[in-house]
């Protein structure tokens, strides 16, 4: 009885890594439109008086609510409250792999065709300073540049060295992050944007 209640719950288990349940969630989409006959990715500049990453490019989204029915629903409605775009007139094209930035925060990003008729006049003001465009062809064709960020980690004064080998001596493991850097005349897309946009367009490349 134990073994087959314990394989129910395995295979019951709908998480896609330790951790996801208690994780800061959020869920993005990555817009496509035709502008002039071309296919563009479309972002938006965040306000300059956003209390969070003001200037910064990135692709609407947000913190998946409690109410909120599936991660694409979330992206959904904050692409809505961020750009205007009514969901019925959104055509979800699929989802990409989650980005998972650490065991405490996820990122589920779609990939969807928007108007941009619609963007263009309809964006939020108070949260999005402008609306940028970028050929798929230009991204298709223009390498983004890498650098790389050590990171160390820095265990706090509470941590209990006494309880571990070595104290604290321990050698904790280094790790690089990679940064990529996407140069669009004078915008720069770069972040956790970036490294959703790359992921993209190298799905993009391989298709024939």
């Amino acid at each position: 009885m134990f073994l087959d209640d314990l394989k129910n719950k395995l295979e019951n288990n709908d998480f896609l890594f330790i951790g996801e349940e208690t994780a800061f969630r959020s869920a993005v989409l990555v817009p496509l439109v035709q502008d002039e006959g071309e296919w563009h990715v479309v972002f938006e500049v965040r306000a300059l008086t956003m209390r969070k990453q003001p200037g910064d490019i990135s692709f609407p989204g947000g913190r998946i609510d409690a109410a909120d029915a599936s991660p694409m629903k979330a992206a959904l409605r904050e692409t809505k409250e961020e750009l205007g775009v009514d969901p019925d007139t959104v055509k979800v094209i699929g989802k990409l792999s989650p980005y998972i930035a650490s065991p405490s925060f996820v990122v589920y990003p779609f990939v969807a065709v928007c108007d941009y008729h619609q963007i263009q006049y309809s964006y939020n003001k108070d949260e999005v300073e402008e609306v940028i465009a970028i050929p798929l062809r230009w991204l298709m064709e223009h390498e983004p540049v890498l650098h790389r960020v050590p990171v160390q980690p820095t265990p706090l004064p509470d941590f209990p060295f006494d309880k571990i080998y070595n104290g604290e001596k321990y050698q904790w493991g280094k790790r690089s992050q990679e940064e990529w850097f996407y140069e669009y005349g004078d915008y720069t897309v770069w972040g956790l944007t970036a490294r959703i946009l790359k992921y993209f367009i190298d799905i993009m490349k391989r298709i024939d």
